[in-house]
């Protein structure tokens, strides 16, 4: 591995802070304040918590931002504000309409895969739902960084556990994953999850090898029904180490590698 630091900071649910091959790159940033948001549960208001950083700490020094998808907690008004113009974005052909109408000066769409600086993104499908929930929920992606010298990171985004996730496992050989765990359902929809939950991280782990799993997407959106402690107590079920399933709390910083 070369000299980078390595590290990612959990924001607040997707929202990341990632230190990657010499870049800082922010995923998905959800800016608002707790209670923005109507219920998407009909339970409380969202976000349920504060973010644990403030706003301009966040986006100061950002060289690139990832947006998997545009649902408002992965990517909202408040980021549009905060973030600097001029700043490099990359986003899914699904939401081309969207950046422009924000007018970023350096906006563009991932159809497959870009090689932005030293390092190639290849854009990923996740699966954000199934049977008639799904055609509510639309298009989500997931991302894959890869560079020399650098462990690969494969970013799942909002998506249940697929064949086409477990194939990309086994195409790209992640060194790291970070899984939206959330177990997150639509009302009307309680059965049918529109996000992995407990049982679809042990099948990722499962799958990954000896990969290390960072689960993210828990406990900030009152649609979310997996926590953190039901994570951690079915992974351990499981017979998997702490070790190799980390699940941060709000504001943490992980270093890697």
């Amino acid at each position: 591995m070369t000299a980078f630091p390595l590290s990612l900071t959990l924001v607040r649910n997707a929202t990341i802070i990632l230190k990657y091959a010499g870049h800082r790159i922010l995923i998905d940033p959800m800016l608002s304040p707790k209670d923005t948001f109507p219920p998407f549960g009909g339970k409380a208001r969202n976000p349920l918590v504060d973010l644990p950083i403030p706003v301009e700490e966040i986006v100061r020094n950002t060289d690139l931002v990832l947006v998997t998808h545009t649902h408002p907690d992965h990517y909202d008004q408040a980021a549009a504000n905060a973030l600097d113009p001029a700043v490099e974005l990359l986003y899914q052909p699904a939401d081309e309409a969207l950046f422009p109408r924000e007018k970023f000066e350096n906006a563009r769409v991932v159809e497959s895969s870009v090689t932005w600086k030293n390092i190639r993104i290849d854009r990923t499908y996740a699966q954000h739902g199934s049977g008639e929930v799904l055609d509510l929920m639309g298009y989500a992606s997931g991302f894959v960084l890869r560079s020399e010298g650098q462990p690969t990171i494969y970013l799942v985004g909002d998506g249940i556990w697929t064949e086409e996730i477990r194939e990309n496992i086994r195409r790209f050989e992640p060194d790291i994953l970070v899984l939206n765990a959330g177990g997150a359902v639509k009302p009307g929809y309680e059965a049918t999850p529109i996000l992995m939950n407990e049982a679809d991280t042990v099948a990722v782990l499962a799958e990954s090898g000896n990969a290390t799993v960072i689960a993210v997407h828990l406990e900030a959106l009152d649609h979310c029904l997996t926590t953190r402690a039901s994570l951690r107590l079915a992974a351990r079920q499981h017979g998997i180490p702490d070790s190799r399933l980390l699940i941060p709390a709000d504001g943490e910083t992980i270093s890697l590698y």
